[in-house]
């Protein structure tokens, strides 16, 4: 399906760009967001007699966007969350709980805006895009961790996920495993 762009989108094009996007695209996002007009010359009259109005609106957002960009880059969000001991969380961290917490923090963005791959599923530091406007990306770290103090120490650099293993002299790790295994057998024994 041909349709004309009223906004940037992606990789796509820019305002007033005819391009050919699959029907499934157009009729369940770029038409129903008013991201895009099917292609027909009354759409395209109706386009142009109205360009100056569009473009004045999408720099007004762009401007608002740039201005939220300005107080969020680089910007560190802290989450608390259960996790294991290995650091494994068990739950998950998700695009609409980073929302949430910017909100908090008084900027208005929204989960859409908030770009995971997938959810954030381990302690840690993370780095997060966000998209506040076809234009405006921004980038924010995401610390979440079991505790406040725990993340005071990631935020410093301490890494919290280190698994510690009992080698032996020889640097055998199944060696070192089963004695230290053999040591907590024998210490049952002597309890009894």
């Amino acid at each position: 399906m041909k349709v004309i762009l009223l906004e940037r989108v992606g990789r796509m094009g820019h305002i007033g760009d005819e391009v050919t996007v699959k029907d499934g695209f157009a009729r369940n996002f770029l038409l129903p967001q008013q991201k895009a007009l099917r292609a027909t010359e009354a759409n395209r009259k109706k386009f142009e007699s109205e360009r100056t109005n569009i473009e004045t609106r999408n720099a007004e957002r762009r401007e608002a966007a740039a201005g939220i960009a300005e107080g969020l880059n680089g910007r560190s969000v802290m989450i608390i969350r259960q996790a294991g001991e290995t650091g494994q969380l068990y739950g998950s961290v998700s695009s609409r709980d980073v929302a949430d917490a910017l909100n908090a923090d008084g900027f208005q963005v929204s989960r859409s805006q908030v770009v995971l791959a997938d959810p954030i599923k381990a302690v840690g530091v993370h780095t997060v895009p966000l998209n506040l406007h076809a234009e405006v990306e921004v980038t924010i770290i995401v610390n979440v961790a079991r505790s406040e103090d725990e993340a005071g120490r990631q935020a410093k650099g301490e890494n919290l996920q280190l698994t510690t293993y009992e080698v032996d002299d020889d640097g055998d790790f199944a060696a070192g495993q089963a004695a230290a295994a053999a040591e907590r057998n024998d210490s049952f024994g002597d309890s009894e």
